[in-house]
């Protein structure tokens, strides 16, 4: 077996797009939740809440040949890709375009505003919206193929789109590609665009926040008195690879991914099972080969839903039988679907290397009926630990788990 270490990094995110950017502001304890003016024209809709992505820019030299099949969550994919390559080191390599490098990559769909084309298209009988892009655009694979196709790679092309689980579950088979010998550099990551459709299925469910007044008190995962999730968008990538080839090149190595556990509930499409949920988390130290008393801090996937919250601290005490430090980035962020798998491993892998790990914000009052884990609130944490894991859990009762050290 391969050892597969992060070589390069980038996101777009609430919270920045820049990784020392996002990650700095971490620790200005703010949110980045607002009250979005694009749904005041929608009636029924409760929340006004989200966490738009607000400096993204798209690259002046993607022209007008490249960006004709991407929508808004293909654009920051590729580009954050881009970024995230240049760190790495690895663009315009050979070794991105002889087959040795695939991506995995996945959305929890493709963009709304072309889908809308093809349902205007069947309600007016005509025409008129549909382009040559329009389906490339809206697919769910549109992240993958675009930057495949931009970068021209040639390796194995595994499109994750697992809703919330879909950036976590590309790191983690991409880890899997590299480690099993497939590949030896893999594009690896999730993105989601934010858009009203997308609020509005969770509004349906009673699972937004109604803090439309008090923006910065809202999402509060964990806490007693919260009231529901808030939508965020963005794209996170991490370049995957062999640790061999890593250190022939000098590359630097910002950590290694020593384990990946994934699971499915088997019962209900959306509420979590969390017997199952503790199942990935088991997986993935055993994939690691260590002992939960390793692993010093668990990024949570923190949804600030009751359900969601209790389910997720019941399955990881069920594992670590202790209380760990835990904390939630979507706290900042919101909710940012598809990406947050990403943002998230990213931003752990940096409070990794700084031993300063962020606080969930807004929580004030732990709820009685989550289990008793160290939830770290207020101010940072310092914490001197060799190794972090990251949970992510999905509608369909799809959950992940990422195990990541330092070298």
């Amino acid at each position: 077996m391969k050892r597969v270490v992060v070589t390069g990094m980038a996101l777009a995110s609430p919270l920045g797009c820049s990784v020392d950017g996002a990650f700095e502001n971490l620790y200005k304890y703010k949110n980045c939740v607002e009250k979005w003016e694009e749904l005041d024209e929608f009636e029924n809709m409760n929340t006004r809440l989200a966490a738009p992505v607000r400096d993204f820019v798209t690259p002046s030299h993607f022209n007008r040949k490249i960006t004709r099949t991407m929508g808004r969550v293909a654009l920051m994919s590729t580009a954050v890709t881009e970024e995230a390559l240049k760190d790495a080191g690895l663009l315009g390599d050979d070794v991105i375009s002889n087959g040795e490098t695939g991506v995995s990559y996945g959305s929890s769909s493709g963009s709304l505003e072309s889908i809308i084309d093809f349902y205007t298209m069947q309600v007016e009988k005509k025409v008129r919206c549909v382009n040559s892009g329009s389906y490339i655009k809206m697919m769910p694979q549109t992240t993958t193929v675009n930057i495949s196709l931009y970068f021209k790679t040639k390796g194995r092309l595994i499109p994750t789109s697992t809703a919330c689980t879909s950036g976590s579950m590309g790191i983690g088979y991409a880890y899997e590609a590299i480690k099993n010998g497939y590949q030896t550099v893999m594009i690896a990551g999730g993105a989601d665009e934010l858009h009203p459709s997308h609020i509005a299925i969770f509004d349906t469910l009673y699972a937004t926040s109604l803090k439309n007044d008090t923006p910065e008190l809202t999402p509060a995962p964990f806490d007693r008195d919260r009231d529901g999730l808030v939508l965020g968008e963005g794209a996170g990538t991490l370049i995957l690879e062999e640790y061999g080839h890593a250190k022939k090149r000098n590359a630097k190595i910002y950590a290694e991914i020593i384990g990946f556990g994934t699971s499915t509930d088997g019962t209900h499409i959306t509420n979590p099972n969390h017997e199952t949920m503790g199942s990935a988390l088991a997986l993935a130290l055993k994939d690691a080969g260590i002992s939960p008393d390793e692993i010093g801090y668990v990024n949570a996937h923190g949804t600030a839903t009751q359900h969601g919250d209790i389910a997720e601290s019941l399955a990881t005490y069920d594992i670590f039988k202790r209380n760990v430090p835990i904390s939630s980035i979507k706290s900042y962020t919101g909710h940012t679907l598809g990406a947050c798998g990403a943002i998230e491993a990213i931003l752990s892998v940096k409070m990794m290397q700084n031993n300063r790990y962020a606080p969930t914000l807004n929580l004030h009052n732990i709820d009685e009926n989550c289990a008793k884990l160290d939830y770290i609130s207020g101010e940072a944490r310092e914490i001197n630990t060799d190794i972090v894991m990251s949970n992510n859990f999905a509608f369909g009762g799809i959950n992940t788990s990422l195990i990541f050290k330092k070298v």
